[in-house]
């Protein structure tokens, strides 16, 4: 990374270049910390986190001061990278004067870089407003998951007659000066054709391998989350198995009184 870290012009240079981006999505210091020290370019603090996290059935309630706190810990985890902040449900869809504050205030307190907004045609507005205030933008498109109710659930979004208005989405708020775009659950070969034709950043989760990145959940990814595992999740280690298993040595030395040792006393 350079002095300065990573910013929207050494991402937009690594798409010039053809150089695929990196991104996983987490919420505390520690995950931040292992993030930025393998040397992952972006972190996404997603609004996921009520589910991974807190246990909820959906990202719906999670607030913007849950996001603040969350986002807080993980820039002073991942000082160098990429911070990107999801701005929750209803924090942005009252009015765009609630909106400019309410991301106003996600930068100012977290030292994020920026905010990510979903929607497709009827955000434009806010994404230029935000941008033409300093504030840099990310969208996201396809299934999204603040709309999870109106989508009937959760499913692949762009198929068929679909695809017009994932493109049209695209076109507006890349338009509208967004520099990067998460295509969630879109089919692969559509996610070629926006990726090939865009000026903007394409990272895809469920979309294929023709994005310009890919963005994982650090709790999928390292195998903590067992109950749910969509088609697009690859786990790299078994982290639950192995975790279990040392909290499972824990408990038999201390039921058979071989921790603590003399090498964890005090004298």
């Amino acid at each position: 990374m350079s002095a300065e870290g990573v910013t929207v012009r050494s991402l937009l240079k690594k798409k010039r270049e053809g150089k695929k981006i990196t991104m996983i999505s987490t919420y505390d210091y520690l995950s931040a910390r292992l993030c930025q020290q393998a040397g992952i370019d972006c972190i996404l603090v997603g609004d996921s986190l009520g589910m991974v996290f807190q246990g909820l059935d959906t990202t719906l309630p999670v607030t913007v001061d849950e996001m603040v706190y969350h986002t807080k810990a993980v820039r002073r985890g991942a000082r160098e990278s990429f911070i990107i902040v999801d701005m929750p449900f209803m924090s942005y869809q009252v009015s765009i004067e609630e909106a400019l504050k309410n991301c106003g205030r996600v930068i100012k307190e977290t030292g994020a870089n920026a905010v990510k907004i979903e929607g497709g045609e009827e955000v434009a507005e806010l994404i230029h407003r935000l941008v033409s205030m300093g504030i840099p933008v990310v969208g996201h498109i396809g299934f999204t998951p603040q709309s999870i109710h109106a989508l009937g659930g959760y499913r692949v979004v762009g198929r068929a007659e679909e695809a017009t208005r994932v493109r049209e989405d695209f076109r507006a708020i890349e338009d509208a000066g967004a520099f990067m775009v998460v295509l969630e659950s879109v089919p692969k070969d559509l996610a070629k054709e926006i990726t090939e034709n865009s000026r903007a950043i394409t990272i895809g989760i469920g979309a294929g391998p023709y994005c310009d990145g890919q963005v994982l959940v650090f709790y999928d990814l390292v195998g903590l989350v067992e109950e749910i595992k969509p088609k697009f999740v690859k786990r790299y280690v078994e982290g639950a198995r192995i975790f279990r298993e040392a909290i499972k040595r824990f408990i038999e030395e201390v039921e058979g009184g071989v921790f603590p040792s003399e090498v964890e006393s005090y004298g």
